[in-house]
């Protein structure tokens, strides 16, 4: 039998923190044979990549390895030296980040950067380098690649920029590629054109590939076995067929269960004992044949300065107490149409009533000043950057009550911040915390905290759990799902995850380009969409239960 390409052996990591050492990694072992793909799943802080930075010898001044071994091709490379590294790095090993955008240069064209990893490991010259660049990204199937060669990445969409990634990793023909959740961010069908993309080049040219991911579903589809880990440490292995289907450790059964499939409802994701209470519900009476919509959309349009059509002719109602999806790839109008409705920005044209006024003729810079501004509020994607640093949890809820409601600061205005917080789970000591001091799931539920507080009747949701590991997403999704129901709040649900909208969501417009090719009733449409597009979004999901690795036998 060959030896394994890399040897990982009992390694251990610290970190040197504020509050002291943290272990990162506790007594990590795996190899890796030549031409394998191998997939590390876990959720946030588990250290799926602390071991990739450990085995490249990038972990930060902060981190060492305090324990255990690294060897690659036969040899040690546990203690190597920053030139000994340099050489390995490129020729022999790369890694794909995860933000691509916060990986390149942004002002250096992407043509040059390519070029800078060839010349590093091969004795180019500055024109050959540049011909390898383009043939560079001809492998990747960027298009038009001679006039992307000086584009900024800033000029590149995220799919795009992911791509330029993978062809500086696989510029030297590296031994050994880690592809950091090279997907995140990227909607459904560019993850599956990227992900199909990198298996077909490592394929054809015979790299080991270490696929980082919290996507149980993307680590089926491309990957022959499979590490679970938690809290720095391997609890179980195997290949997914096996692994997913019939788990045997507790974490590991949670991360399954916690990843929506095609079939699963929001009360399936969460285990008993971590479920949120749920309030009893009344059936709501049937809207009196009638009765004006809460939110009537009429052929509203957006045009940019260079006028182009983000968004064409679109047109939608929703009911008080309605869950609508708004779905479809990077650049199809969601996000725009979405603000527009929340009145972030104007409509070029058409209009917009809410609860039968228009809302659409009032300028979004001044509609803060409205009555209506507290009755349509807004979830963003990021909790992180949608969180003001320097408020407190508690400074994040109370932001809109002081500005939208005239409560001011006292006894009822901690009562309502307090009652917001209890109603999303966050414990009442964490208000008095920063949003550097909080865990993700904490930031989006001071999210969604500060967006009801007002008691707003529609809630604009932008890709609310796209940053959230499975768990934690279906959590929130169950804390969504019943502030909707005990309220009676209109949702506006925008994401390219269609698991999620399927399941939160009673009906559901699949937008491209900026128009609408389908809609209808969440079931029907996702169990037999009627347009080749809506086919290939649903087609394009990777799901747990139907494992079908791309690597070749």
């Amino acid at each position: 039998m060959m030896s394994p390409l890399l040897e990982i052996d009992n390694l251990g990591v610290t970190f040197s923190t504020r509050r002291g050492l943290v272990e990162a990694l506790r007594g990590v072992s795996l190899s890796l044979q030549s031409g394998e793909m191998l997939g590390l799943v876990g959720e946030s802080g588990s250290g799926k990549s602390v071991t990739g930075f450990a085995v490249t010898g990038l972990l930060d001044k902060a981190g060492r390895i305090t324990a255990g071994r690294v060897k690659f091709k036969g040899q040690d490379i546990t203690r190597a030296s920053g030139a000994e590294l340099r050489n390995l790095h490129g020729a022999n090993m790369a890694m794909i980040f995860q933000n691509p955008r916060a990986a390149l240069n942004p002002i250096r064209p992407v043509g040059a950067q390519i070029s800078d990893a060839i010349l590093s490991h091969r004795r180019l010259s500055k024109q050959e380098a540049r011909a390898e660049a383009l043939k560079l990204l001809h492998a990747v199937q960027i298009r038009d690649p001679e006039r992307r060669l000086d584009a900024y990445p800033h000029e590149l969409s995220g799919g795009m920029c992911q791509r330029v990634m993978i062809a500086i990793a696989i510029s030297c023909n590296p031994s050994l590629l880690i592809a950091d959740e090279p997907t995140t961010g990227l909607d459904v069908t560019t993850q599956k054109v990227v992900m199909d993309l990198l298996a077909r080049v490592v394929a054809e040219r015979g790299m080991t590939t270490i696929l980082i991911t919290h996507d149980l579903g993307l680590a089926a589809h491309y990957c022959r076995r499979v590490v679970v880990m938690e809290q720095g440490r391997l609890v179980e292995e195997g290949a997914p067929q096996t692994l997913f289907r019939a788990p045997q450790h507790a974490y590991t059964k949670r991360l399954v269960a916690s990843s929506p499939s095609a079939t699963s409802r929001v009360g399936d994701l969460v285990p008993a004992d971590e479920a949120l209470s749920v309030v009893e519900v009344r059936e709501r009476p049937t809207p009196a044949p009638g009765t004006p919509p809460l939110l009537d959309v009429q052929h509203i349009v957006k045009r940019f300065d260079d006028g182009a059509a983000a968004v064409a002719d679109f047109s939608m109602t929703m009911a008080a107490g309605e869950s609508v999806g708004l779905v479809g790839e990077s650049g199809s109008g969601k996000s725009t149409t979405a603000r527009m409705i929340c009145r972030l920005i104007d409509p070029s044209e058409g209009d917009i009533l809410f609860d039968g006024y228009s809302i659409a003729k009032l300028p979004a810079r001044d509609f803060h000043r409205s009555s209506l501004r507290k009755e349509i509020q807004i979830v963003f994607q990021d909790p992180h950057e949608s969180l003001n640093p320097r408020f407190t949890a508690f400074d994040c809820i109370a932001h809109p009550l002081l500005r939208l409601t005239g409560l001011r600061p006292g006894d009822a205005l901690r009562s309502r911040v307090e009652e917001c917080a209890d109603r999303v789970g966050l414990p009442r000591e964490l208000l008095s915390r920063f949003p550097h001091q909080l865990s993700g799931g904490q930031k989006a539920r001071i999210g969604i905290a500060r967006a009801i507080a007002c008691r707003p009747r529609l809630l604009v949701l932008d890709e609310p759990t796209a940053a959230l590991d499975v768990s934690v997403q279906a959590v929130v999704l169950q804390l969504l799902d019943r502030l909707r129901r005990e309220d009676n709040l209109a949702f506006l649900f925008v994401s390219h995850d269609l698991n999620v909208v399927r399941m939160m969501c009673s009906r559901t417009i699949v937008l491209r380009a900026g128009g609408i090719v389908e809609q209808g009733e969440s079931l029907a449409l996702f169990t037999n969409p009627q347009t080749d597009y809506t086919r290939e979004l649903i087609e394009a999901i990777p799901h747990i239960d139907s494992p079908a690795s791309l690597l070749p036998a």
